[in-house]
């Protein structure tokens, strides 16, 4: 049970913005014939899609703030990235499970507004999705 927990901590904590990488972390518990490839996987996933909704959180929070001086995003340029968003944002979730745009997509889907349920369907859509394709991987080398 400790493979999975942890497995499920690392892939948490690697969908925050904080800098992390599930897929060794599976890899490793992969290795290990004792293991469930299906518990794995939706342990990994599970652990991912949650921590992505942290992003999504932030996110929403973070948009309170938009009327401080200090706010970072000057409002013309929230604008326009507002437009984008709705017109082609839902889609980029798709790509959430990605090196160094995902977790930033998963913000700004806060930001924006994006529904929570299409959130939560898209990201689990794409998540999953790398988690079975590393795991296919890594069961036809080992």
């Amino acid at each position: 049970m400790a493979a999975y927990l942890g497995l499920f901590v690392v892939s948490f904590l690697a969908a925050t913005l904080l800098p992390g990488g599930s897929e060794i972390a599976l890899t490793t518990a992969l290795a290990s014939t004792d293991n469930s490839v299906i518990l794995l996987i939706a342990f990994a996933t599970i652990g991912n899609v949650l921590g992505s909704m942290v992003n999504w959180v932030l996110g929403r929070y973070f948009n309170h703030l938009k009327d401080r001086s200090w706010y970072p995003i000057k409002p013309d340029q929230m604008d326009r990235a507002e437009q984008w968003y709705q017109k082609y944002g839902r889609w980029s979730l798709l790509l959430s499970w990605a090196p160094i745009i995902g977790d930033p997509l998963t913000l700004i889907s806060g930001m924006f507004r994006e529904p929570l349920i299409s959130f939560v369907i898209l990201v689990t859509i794409a998540k999953l999705t790398r988690y079975l394709v590393v795991s296919a991987l890594v069961l036809q080398i080992i």
